[in-house]
């Protein structure tokens, strides 16, 4: 049976994700095989498994890190925010239905039996389990049939290292309040706290970090600093969304949905220097950009509204009419036809209808079925703008709801709107490249000016990056005590 630590957090985005990837990342270096596991995770930003299933995008960047690949054992229990209310319910990969918070938590102790069949399984497959918590474990009100925090841990007997998040303040009170609040066994479970995301001299800190070590009980794990690394974010929380970025050589303007998700299918542009992405809210920030998406949403009928109501689908629709290039995926895909309906309510109400932005002749029909995969092939004759994508290989996954009438190759057109259900599209060596170079054509600008990107090599040295952030400034004799169950 695998060795075990658990990553609990004082707080949701205090780092857990970020520093789960960077042990998996040293144990792997290490030699050991290791495998992340978070019992259940909330995000917009999911990915589709070789198998069909579906899971966290933070368990995937976590696996990527640890050199295996992404298994729904690794995230059994995946909840996609819906309404404020409510979420669709995801276990092992697959749709179990959409459930107010509190059908949720009444129902939450038939999932019990998946998340632990899904550790032990991996238990048996792996020398280490990186286990990640979720929110934090003194959410008191929660801790009734937890699962993923100290529930957790006492089912599969984890230690814990606590993250506090020092950057938005009052990391020794964050620190010290959750250990408070917790019972004396769940407190036994903590060997170590981690302060997270500082900037600056940790000589300033030392003061208090004695005081809270005498006060916690247990050893200060690590200062670990505000890293800059460029890996894959969990969910809208991303930092990318409050970027003030100026319009560059090649000027990408992307409609901020409310509901937006996967939008790391963005992110092989966004890692050019001379590349801007930039999320848009209103018709006054759109500018005159080189390529405008649509990305994709967890709710294709209200964002929609959205885009109606913020008069970004008249700024939208002007531009495509003056030959700026528009691509939408997946939801905005959807978005781009004539019309989207929910006969079934799969989605929305049951009967709803609603125009689209009528730049492609298709409509989409939502059914109760989701289709959940991943695609590769050769992208056929495309026209227009990207005609440089032709005879490429994609590969990509696809996670939707709605059907669209009409014959969908990889990346469907006309004239200079695009449309496909792929994410993950321009991740395949080449795609951004010549997405890019075409697009620099079209204001004859250079495209050696870009430069060369290569996608693998450089997710490969981000997360070499954060194991050497993770070695230096965690205490890793006591890491290792911890895993031997020596603390």
């Amino acid at each position: 049976m695998a060795k075990n630590i658990m990553i609990q957090g004082t707080m949701s985005n205090a780092g857990k994700s970020l520093l789960a990837a960077g042990l998996c990342r040293v144990l792997r270096q290490d030699g050991y095989k290791v495998a992340p596991f978070k019992s259940q995770n909330m995000a917009l930003n999911s990915f589709i498994t070789a198998d069909g299933g579906e899971m966290g995008r933070a368990q995937v960047v976590q696996a990527e890190a640890a050199g295996i690949s992404p298994d729904v054992r690794m995230n059994p229990i995946l909840l996609k925010p819906t309404t404020d209310m409510g979420s669709q319910v995801i276990v092992n990969g697959a749709v179990q239905g959409n459930m107010r918070a509190m059908e949720y938590y009444r129902r939450k102790p038939e999932f019990f039996p998946a998340v632990r069949e899904a550790y032990e399984s991996l238990a048996a497959e792996y020398d280490v389990i990186v286990i990640e918590g979720a929110g934090s474990p003194a959410e008191i009100n929660l801790k009734r049939d937890d699962i993923v925090n100290m529930g957790l841990a006492k089912l599969v007997d984890a230690p814990v290292l606590l993250v506090g998040d020092i950057d938005r303040g009052g990391v020794f009170a964050q620190l010290y309040g959750t250990v408070a609040l917790l019972e004396p066994e769940e407190r036994a479970r903590i060997k170590g706290v981690v302060v997270n995301k500082f900037r600056g001299d940790r000589a300033i800190l030392e003061p208090g970090l004695k005081q809270l070590e005498a006060l916690c009980g247990v050893p200060v794990a690590g200062v670990m600093p505000y890293l800059h690394v460029d890996i894959d974010d969990e969910d809208s929380l991303s930092d990318r969304f409050a970027r003030d970025t100026a319009a560059k050589l090649i000027d990408i303007a992307v409609a901020k949905l409310p509901r937006i998700s996967n939008f790391t299918d963005l992110a092989p542009f966004e890692r050019y220097e001379n590349v801007s992405v930039r999320y848009v809210t209103a018709p006054r920030d759109l500018g005159a950009p080189d390529l405008i998406v649509l990305p994709g949403t967890k709710s294709t009928i209200e964002d929609l509204r959205w885009l109606r109501q913020s008069g970004l689908e008249a700024a939208v629709k002007r531009a495509a009419s003056e030959g700026t290039p528009v691509v939408g995926i997946c939801g905005g895909y959807q978005m781009l036809g004539r019309s989207v309906s929910d006969p079934e309510g799969a989605e929305a109400a049951a009967g709803t209808v609603i125009a689209g932005l009528g730049l492609l002749d298709m409509e989409t029909v939502f059914r109760g079925e989701k289709v959940q995969t991943q695609t590769r092939g050769v992208f056929g004759a495309v026209e227009g703008p990207l005609a440089a994508l032709s005879g490429l290989a994609y590969e990509g996954y696809e996670i939707h709801m709605g059907r669209s009438r009409e014959l969908r190759p990889a990346l469907t057109g006309r004239g200079n709107v695009y449309g496909t259900y792929i994410h993950g599209l321009f991740d395949a060596p080449g795609t951004a490249e010549a997405a890019l170079d075409a697009l620099c054509r079209r204001k004859d600008a250079d495209p050696s000016q870009l430069g060369s990107f290569d996608v693998h090599a450089y997710r490969e040295q981000q997360y070499d990056l954060l194991a050497d952030a993770v070695r230096e400034n965690l205490d890793m004799a006591l890491v290792a005590r911890i895993l031997e169950k020596a603390v």
